[in-house]
């Protein structure tokens, strides 16, 4: 039996355990899907997948309150699949392993899910308990959030009926987010041709891992390291001062989420394999001294391996190395009226050149579109030097806060009751889903909140465990008295 199942409140703990066991990972919802359209069947509500695959689930009003406003209970049902190197995980077959680690909920090995898999947990407590008073009670629960709001992007626009949004993705409690940034995928591609390695030429594979990760918008700030950002400050100097030659490269797995690791197999004279060595070394010394307070866990080291057959051909090499040491990764600008907050940034997520192909993945984010336009051009121009094709999608605007917003105020007040202190206003740099809704559904009242996570997207993501049930009591006063 899983520790988590009895944790407070139950029945939020209990349903998010049930999640756990059902594979989720963006791209890969039918299992989850089904479950959620299973879940309301049994416990009585009416359900059905929309057109853009979302779940949608409607809890009629309390008797006696049916003339309160609707409320809108929105969460993701997809999570974001990281596994640390060791593991043997299978995110489209396996359930999540979870255990308690002090006051926090952790995964064996993986992401938790937690991101969102609480929310979507909270929604399921509140569509079964019969004892909760409110207004009618609708529910959305999103299809592929973490890959480009795919299924908040296809919302049909006339599928929702209520006043008020809550939207349960945010991710520290005692703040009400009310502002996010908007966001776009970025993709690069060059086709080329392979050449012949020269067969004297010795191999190896040089690998760096053990970075802290993150997610790339909450945590972009931060000062983390960027595994594809450090690798290619390597790759270049080994190519100057080695003779090496690039082979293949694969750094990062996930658009939103820091690439914690990058792998690059490179060719070069068998005379020059020591002085490359001693170049690792070197490096890793030099990476542990610039992040020193902020990675602790490097790890950065060359193995000896069989010549792979083929090669990229130099320019192009060179023209990659140059455009990735060169493409912006990072905050590029922070938001003047709030400057603590980010306002626009970029994340160089993923890069997989082989065979005779290079894929190059983005994420901008801004809270303007006029920045998030400049950046995208800014990032296009440099790989565009390079010869890369570069495309756009899943193109999102940021989300417009409205501080005086009776929601709001509704919950501040709530929350100042139930915990005695103040709550926090905040604007977000993560990407939330409410700016996609409100642009279908413009009357709607919106606030976003949750309990407190940490380090979403990453293996070391976490749930605080007292922070449930203050956030669900709020809920729970919330839904009655709206």
């Amino acid at each position: 039996m899983s520790e988590i199942k009895n944790l407070n409140p139950e029945c939020i703990w209990k349903n998010f355990d049930a999640l756990t066991q059902v594979p989720r990972p963006s791209g890969h919802l039918e299992k989850v899907q089904q479950f959620l359209l299973d879940f309301a069947a049994r416990v009585g509500v009416e359900a059905f997948k929309d057109p853009a695959d979302n779940i949608v689930m409607r809890k009629p009003a309390t008797p006696g309150m049916e003339g309160k406003k609707g409320v809108i209970l929105q969460a993701h049902m997809d999570m974001v699949p990281q596994k640390s190197p060791e593991s043997t995980h299978n995110f489209e077959t396996d359930p999540i392993e979870t255990y308690i680690d002090g006051e926090w909920v952790k995964a064996k090995g993986t992401t938790l899910g937690a991101d969102n898999g609480i929310g979507v947990a909270t929604i399921m407590a509140v569509m079964e308990d019969k004892t909760l008073k409110h207004g009618p009670v609708e529910a959305l629960i999103t299809a592929d959030e973490e890959t480009g709001m795919f299924g908040a992007n296809a919302l049909p626009a006339d599928e929702l009926h209520g006043d008020v949004l809550l939207n349960l993705d945010s991710e520290c409690w005692g703040k009400f987010v009310i502002g996010s940034a908007g966001g776009i995928n970025v993709t690069a591609t060059l086709g080329y041709k392979e050449v012949d390695t020269d067969p004297d030429d010795a191999a190896v594979r040089v690998t760096l891992k053990g970075l802290r990760g993150g997610h790339s918008g909450l945590e972009i700030n931060e000062g983390r390291a960027n595994a594809n950002k450090l690798m290619v400050r390597f790759v270049r100097e080994a190519i100057a001062d080695c003779e090496a030659r690039l082979a293949t490269w694969h750094g990062g797995n996930m658009r939103n989420a820091i690439p914690f690791q990058a792998v690059v197999v490179l060719t070069l004279p068998k005379e020059n394999v020591e002085a490359l060595k001693e170049l690792v070394a070197d490096w890793k010394a030099d990476f542990e001294d610039e992040y020193k307070g902020i990675e602790s866990g490097i790890e950065f080291f060359v193995e000896d391996v069989e010549t792979p057959k083929t090669e990229l051909p130099e320019e192009i090499q060179d023209n990659l190395v140059d455009a990735i040491y060169a493409v912006h990764d990072g905050v590029v600008r922070m938001i003047p009226a709030y400057p603590h907050v980010v306002e626009t940034s970029s994340n160089l997520a993923i890069i997989d050149i082989e065979g005779g192909n290079a894929l190059i993945k983005l994420l901008p984010r801004s809270a303007r579109e006029d920045m998030k336009d400049y950046i995208v051009n800014m990032i296009a121009s440099c790989l565009n030097m390079a010869g890369m094709k570069v495309e756009t999608a899943g193109s999102y605007g940021g989300w417009d806060p409205n501080p005086e917003s009776p929601i709001l105020h509704h919950l501040l007040r709530i929350y100042k009751e139930q915990n005695g202190k103040d709550g926090i206003i905040q604007i977000d740099h993560a990407g939330l889903e409410c700016s996609i809704i409100l642009g279908k559904y413009p009357h709607l009242d919106v606030v976003s909140l949750g309990p407190t996570m940490m380090s979403p997207h990453t293996t070391g993501e976490r749930a605080l465990i007292p922070t449930v049930e203050p956030f669900w009591n709020l809920l729970k006063q919330a839904l009655e008295e709206i």
